[in-house]
């Protein structure tokens, strides 16, 4: 009786750990973003369990559904069609009720988009705050002015064909000179990982035809060195 949280490749598929591996053969089911996904990378690794759909539109319905089915005895493996499932996504919904109800959670290391980006992107890492993807709409104007003095590093997802928007908008919060670097297609054949200032990234981006996931790090707001009075003694 407990649910397993299994991250999967988010793009080549040698990335899957032995023990995800293991887990996802003793299971008694999948729930998966996206069966059709999802179904695929269990026959390339020659596993045959029952997939259940658990996505963004159907969240709220299935999770006391499937509460109820671990209860009952059931041992269950959620995954995502990339990446540690409740990373931008609704498996968050899921652990939280488990953990409501009394059922045990494991969670397994692996893929995830970010710490790649961060780590290729050169900027500082030891700090840093992950925003996700920001509102569309309501609340991304009040969401940039927030983070216009943060200090740390910060860590995006955008989709391709709203990346320029977005950087563009970066300019007007935190500056044409603040440094970036936009990863897309990581760990497959055509990555990318554009580093430079955000205009020369927006630069690069306007005469491309920007396909796959995209993460972007920007550089925090550089700290204003604290001026001292000199006293004589």
């Amino acid at each position: 009786m407990k649910l397993y949280i299994v991250p999967t490749p988010i793009g080549n598929l040698e990335d899957i750990t032995l023990r995800a591996i293991n887990v996802l053969k003793s299971v008694d089911a999948v729930l998966a973003e996206d069966t059709r996904t999802s179904g695929s990378l269990l026959k390339h690794l020659g596993i045959s369990k029952p997939l259940h759909s658990y996505h963004i539109h159907n969240e709220h319905q299935t999770v006391t559904r499937v509460v109820e089915r671990i209860l009952k005895g059931e041992t269950m493996a959620l995954v995502s069609d990339a990446g540690t499932p409740a990373i931008s996504d609704p498996g968050f919904l899921l652990v939280r009720e488990c953990i409501k109800q009394g059922v045990d959670v494991e969670c397994l290391p692996g893929p995830t988009a970010f710490v790649p980006a961060l780590v290729n992107s050169g900027l500082p890492c030891d700090r840093f705050t992950f925003e996700g993807f920001l509102p569309h709409k309501k609340g991304r104007q009040t969401r940039l002015q927030n983070l216009a003095a943060e200090e740390r590093t910060m860590i995006f997802y955008e989709s391709p064909h709203r990346l320029l928007k977005a950087l563009q908008q970066f300019v007007e919060f935190f500056g044409a000179d603040r440094q970036v670097c936009v990863s897309r297609e990581l760990t497959k054949i055509y990555e990318e990982n554009v580093k430079g200032t955000l205009q020369e990234v927006i630069d690069y981006f306007t005469t491309k035809t920007v396909k796959g996931e995209i993460v972007i790090v920007l550089a925090g707001k550089a700290e204003e060195k604290k001026k001292f009075d000199k006293y004589e003694d």
